[in-house]
């Protein structure tokens, strides 16, 4: 399988921070309805597709949102004041260019502070390079949301892009979903909305479908630049599968499937203990009576900032560990 690079580009190109997730969610439905049996946006707005099979119910996640900034207020000279919509850095934020879904472009800056390392978002604002309130008012509303803005860039061994975070687990879905031969098993691919503000897609997802199996896909972190906390998470290692973070314990028999679909097949691999953070699935396995998960890592450096990068091998590995999954006899 080769590396689809056009596809990545324009998933990490399109503007859809959380809550805004219809453009996302239009270009994917248009890349993956000829692969389905059925399609449909529920009423949150999660993208739902459906690969009919006898077997047992999957539901595999990956989400559509990326992290942005939301306007709070406009000052009289224009400088435009924000929140986070998900986990912003105000020092990864300091002097990055940011942009509207309109094309406003302005760069985030600080007020003068003695010492920068305490710097905050209260602390913070937006310059779209207007003279006046009025003027900012015509291009920008309390309420808008703005998101990083940096190009994409690759070479043999890697990708470097925003938003990465999760536009590459969209990939690895679509990627699935077009290179599924046959499927056993009755697969629901779900690309959700809100995962960065709270899970909050994922959750009612799981709850209309009542799979009897979960599967997120998502990046976590790498212990692999210099002086990086101890983390036995890599590039170029493989798929990573996920033992824990905050929001989960992966389920034991999921795991366990995992890896031996992961050996069977000659599948590079990494196990992910990550002290931090969580995933769809953290939502999915308490659905209802609760529903055995796992997750399907991409190890990426530089998570929420304006440039991650991501393992080109560890991609396509993570879409072969997927597919090989999808149509093995699931016993629980």
């Amino acid at each position: 399988m080769n590396f689809n690079s056009e596809l990545l580009k324009n998933l990490v190109s399109i503007y859809s921070p959380s809550g805004n997730e219809k453009n996302i969610r239009e270009f994917i439905s248009k890349e993956i309805r000829d692969y389905v049996d059925e399609i449909r946006t529920d009423a949150l707005g999660n993208l739902i597709a459906r690969k009919k099979g006898n077997g047992k119910k999957i539901m595999v996640a990956a989400h559509m949102d990326q992290i942005g900034l939301m306007i709070t207020d406009i000052d009289d000279n224009g400088f435009l004041r924000f929140t986070n919509i998900g986990g912003i850095s105000p020092i990864v934020s300091f002097s990055q260019k940011v942009v509207f879904e309109n094309g406003t472009t302005g760069i985030v800056f600080s007020e003068p502070l003695d010492d920068m390392g305490k710097m905050k978002i209260e602390n913070m604002y937006i310059d779209i390079g207007v003279c006046d309130k009025k003027e900012a008012e015509g291009n920008v509303k309390i309420g808008d949301i703005c998101v990083y803005e940096s190009g994409y860039f690759e070479n043999e061994n890697v990708v470097f892009s925003k938003c990465l975070d999760d536009r590459v687990g969209c990939f690895v879905a679509i990627e699935t979903i077009k290179n599924l031969e046959k499927n056993e098993n009755d697969l629901y691919f779900v690309f959700t909305v809100q995962e960065e503000v709270g899970l909050r897609g994922a959750r009612t997802a799981a709850y209309g479908i009542e799979p009897d199996m979960g599967i997120a896909l998502d990046v976590t972190g790498s212990g692999d630049t210099p002086k990086a906390k101890r983390f036995a998470v890599g590039l170029n290692k493989g798929v990573a599968i996920k033992v824990k973070d905050n929001s989960i314990l992966t389920h034991p028999k999921v795991r366990k499937l995992m890896i031996e679909t992961a050996e069977e097949n000659n599948i590079k691999y990494q196990m992910e203990v990550l002290e931090f953070g969580g995933t769809d699935s953290g939502a999915i396995h308490l659905t209802k009576e609760g529903i055995p998960s796992g997750v399907i890592s991409i190890s990426s450096r530089y998570v929420h900032s304006t440039v991650e990068m991501v393992s080109k091998k560890d991609v396509l590995s993570s879409v072969e560990l997927l597919i090989k999954i999808l149509n093995k006899e699931i016993d629980f």
